[in-house]
């Protein structure tokens, strides 16, 4: 036991280095690039995820308090999900794509061919730390990486718990786990990767790609940001905001980068939104959600205390309308909605991750997307209307990562859509072949004959040539025969 302590406790720069070395072997060797290897490595994730799912379960309870059947479904089923996808379309993924070639090259055929970047890093979070740890390792096995997994400390029991059973189900000698904090990410940072994938916050992702830039890495930033949800009037409230609770606070009590941060809606609709929002959370949670097995808690006191300035803030300790309600000895915070929140005040200034709700107020519907487009661009944005025009304006004008109509968070699930934010929410996608593409290099490949050489491209240069070159660069049939026959 002390051995083990001891060995965690040194491993640093030296110990990086080491372990790349190790790594850069095993993919020099080959191993990793081949269907059967890549093939091997995802079933043996899903037996996984099979044989060991109580114990993931059991885990996640005790980092975050969460719901079995958010474990289950969220964490677990969602990276089964990912890995039937990976093993169904492998052979598929990694086919070389035909590509057109032009008269330029004639005769000549060309394929866009993915091949794996290398040895890569995936530092993931703490809010899904099963499923973010994992689901990237899917894309980066697929795509025949070598990988190190940098699983979140402030979930220690799933780090622990995949720091375990990784080299059990998958090949140690090219898929690796190094637990740790600032320390050995550091340690990890200074290497030469060939890509770095991180799950996070925009200030860590700042860090991470300082660091990537000193080795010109490739980076995939999946980060966060004020999420918002607009409300409409002439709808079903009751569905709405019933898909807004389970995308708020059936994500982990709000600590999810794509819950709601925000809802906006009319002034004049505002206080139905409010009592269908308390009637139906009643109903989820029960009249003291602070004694509810269905919502997790807040994941350590540092984020309590956080979340607890937003609430005490001046400007806002007075626009509570329902919640607030805290146990700070279990770290638990009720869902708490605030009306009419300025705009101003802190808890509209920085993502909110947690089960905190700001309602904001406006004449007209349509003023909702320059509130949105006024701050930095979001993860996701939610719209819940009727009005065809109102949706053509909201998809046409509304810059996200994601955009969902009438529901939160379900294009999480949808893997033949890119999931990855834009400007401050991220850099890069990923979820199903965008998890491959995001792994993969795409090599194009020309392949000629010595047939048809044309002595057109070699000096000496002449009129004609320059003519016909010219011809032939745009593309012109016409243009082609007028230089053949010398006219100008």
């Amino acid at each position: 036991m002390g051995s083990e302590a001891e060995e965690k406790k040194v491993f640093d720069a030296e110990a990086a280095s080491s372990m790349m070395e190790k790594l850069r072997g095993s993919f020099s060797s080959g191993r990793t690039r081949s269907y059967e290897w890549r093939m091997t490595q995802l079933k043996n994730i899903l037996r996984l995820c099979d044989e060991r799912e109580q114990d993931i379960v059991d885990a996640l309870r005790k980092d975050l308090s969460k719901p079995e059947l958010e474990s289950t479904i969220y964490e677990i089923g969602m990276l089964k999900n990912s890995c039937k996808v990976a093993v169904k379309e492998l052979k598929h993924w990694m086919r070389p794509e035909k590509a057109k070639t032009s008269i330029t090259t004639y005769p000549s055929s060309a394929e866009i061919v993915s091949e794996p970047l290398g040895v890569v890093l995936i530092i993931s979070a703490w809010n899904y730390p099963f499923l973010l740890s994992l689901d990237p390792v899917v894309g980066a096995i697929a795509a025949g990486n070598a990988v190190v997994l940098k699983p979140s400390e402030i979930s220690p029991a799933t780090s622990s718990l995949l720091a375990k059973l990784m080299p059990e189900y998958l090949d140690s000698s090219s898929i690796m786990v190094v637990e740790g904090a600032v320390p050995e990410t550091t340690s990890l940072l200074e290497q030469k990767w060939e890509k770095i994938f991180y799950t996070g916050n925009g200030k860590v992702g700042r860090i991470v790609m300082a660091a990537a830039a000193k080795h010109l890495t490739p980076v995939v930033l999946e980060l966060g940001g004020k999420s918002p949800a607009v409300v409409d009037s002439g709808i079903d409230l009751q569905i709405a905001v019933r898909r807004i609770i389970v995308g708020k606070w059936a994500c982990n009590n709000g600590q999810a980068c794509i819950s709601s941060d925000y809802i906006i809606t009319t002034k004049d609709y505002a206080p139905k939104v409010v009592d269908a929002l308390k009637h139906e959370l009643e109903k989820f949670y029960g009249k003291n959600p602070l004694e509810s097995k269905d919502l997790s808690r807040i994941v350590n006191a540092n984020h309590f205390a956080r979340l607890t300035k937003l609430l005490d803030d001046d400007k806002v300790s007075g626009k509570i309308v329902h919640g607030g309600e805290r146990d700070k000895d279990n770290l638990n915070i009720s869902p708490t909605i605030l009306l009419d929140v300025p705009r101003d005040s802190l808890i509209m200034n920085e993502e909110i991750f947690g089960p905190l709700l700001p309602i904001l107020t406006v004449d007209k519907v349509e003023d909702s997307f320059d509130i949105i487009n006024s701050g930095t661009k979001p993860l996701a944005a939610y719209l819940f209307t009727n009005n065809k025009k109102l949706k053509q304006q909201f998809v046409a004008t509304v810059s996200a990562g994601g955009l969902v109509i009438n529901d939160t968070t379900v294009h999480l699930a949808v893997h033949t859509l890119p999931f990855g934010g834009v400007g401050e929410s991220g850099i890069g996608s990923y979820h199903g072949k965008f998890s491959f593409d995001a792994f993969s290099h795409k090599k194009a490949v020309v392949y000629r004959s010595f047939a048809g050489d044309a002595s057109i491209r070699y000096p000496p240069y002449t009129p004609g040539k320059l003519r016909l070159l010219k011809a032939l660069l745009g593309g012109s049939i016409i243009g082609i025969i007028r230089a053949l026959l010398g006219w100008s």
